[in-house]
């Protein structure tokens, strides 16, 4: 029987990409009986839900859920596949919810936030505040159904599901890349170009596991790909604009560092430490005073723009920069401003 299976799995971007090939010997079958003997742990219903949505092609062709297999056809299927670690409780903690119809919750989340349950962080978490707020005032019970996630110290615009068909379709856009997402961040450095793209496979460190890295041979990892647009300079610092081509692990944080542009107050990427500036007294307290203000990487999901899964318009969610970012943006035009001062007199 020949069968090629390959499983692709994005790591920010919850959805598995399956491509499958029929043996020669083939019997005729429904697609989505044909693929509950292929895919583990999957529901009818959400293959179903997946073909409905265009998720299913065979041959390159979209088709129905009632479609039969047939000899040497090439399936491919995109599937959302949210994290199932751990049971999910209900907890009362405090969320800004942007907007919320019958298909869709658009979240600002708070830095320091985790997305979901998992390893070290099992409740209080932004999907147990979501199933809070679904129970009270004697909603229907629903669980969040996630599509993406944002790192815990990112702050910023957030989207999630409320059933499975918008969950689906939603799946596809960010397969497709045509979900549109700009962040902004303050990195080390200045650029030499007002814009500018940043490409490198992306990967686990095979030193530390708990970070990523860049393979610029192009052999291991995924591909990766950064748009950037400088929107104020500081000398030693520059506050960017990012838009997400991919969404791999870390993507921002790890190909800026990368670029030679770690962020600001990144722990994880080396960007907590003075990399760039005077070593004066004076200099060296200014920018630990903004490591104070901002314990966390300088970097806010701005806006999220997509096609609405039910009435099939593009909207977009934007948001303000967090106060902690802003206090420091504010504070570096002041010290920028108070040498230029300094210079002329």
């Amino acid at each position: 029987m020949i069968d090629e299976f390959d499983v692709a799995e994005e790591e920010q971007e919850l959805y598995e990409h399956y491509h499958i090939i029929a043996d020669k010997g083939q019997a005729l079958l429904r697609i989505d009986k044909f693929l509950l003997n292929r895919i583990e742990g999957v529901s009818r219903s959400k293959i179903q839900n997946a073909a409905h949505a265009g998720n299913i092609l065979v041959n390159d062709v979209s088709i129905k859920p009632n479609y039969k297999v047939k000899p040497g056809d090439v399936i491919s299927i995109v599937l959302a596949n949210p994290p199932r670690e751990v049971e999910l409780i209900p907890e009362d903690i405090p969320i800004t919810i942007v907007h919320e119809d019958n298909d869709i919750i658009v979240i600002n989340k708070e830095a320091g936030l985790v997305v979901h349950p998992g390893h070290g962080n099992y409740t209080g978490t932004m999907v147990n505040a979501l199933i809070y707020h679904f129970q009270k005032d004697g909603k229907e019970l629903l669980n969040p159904l996630l599509v993406h996630r944002i790192d815990k110290n990112t702050s910023g615009i957030i989207l999630v599901a409320k059933n499975e068909m918008a969950q689906a379709k939603l799946a596809k856009e960010f397969f497709e890349h045509t979900i549109k997402r700009k962040y902004v961040a303050l990195v080390w450095g200045d650029f030499q170009e007002d814009e500018g793209t940043i490409t490198g496979n992306i990967g686990r460190n095979p030193k530390d596991r708990k970070v990523m890295t860049v393979f610029p041979d192009g052999e291991t990892g995924r591909t990766a790909i950064t748009h950037y647009k400088v929107l104020e300079r500081f000398g030693y610092i520059t506050l960017i604009e990012c838009q997400l081509e991919t969404g791999r692990t870390h993507q921002i944080r790890v190909h800026l560092k990368y670029a030679g542009h770690p962020l600001f107050n990144d722990e994880s990427y080396g960007g907590n430490i003075i990399l760039k500036g005077t070593t004066f007294t004076k200099y060296k307290q200014f920018v630990e005073n903004c490591f104070k203000i901002l314990p966390r990487q300088a970097l806010h999901a701005k806006s999220l723009g997509f096609i609405h899964p039910s009435t099939g318009k593009y909207i977009l969610f934007d948001s303000e920069m967090p106060e902690d970012m802003q206090s420091v943006i504010d504070k570096w035009r002041r010290y920028i401003s108070d040498k230029k001062n300094e210079f002329e007199e």
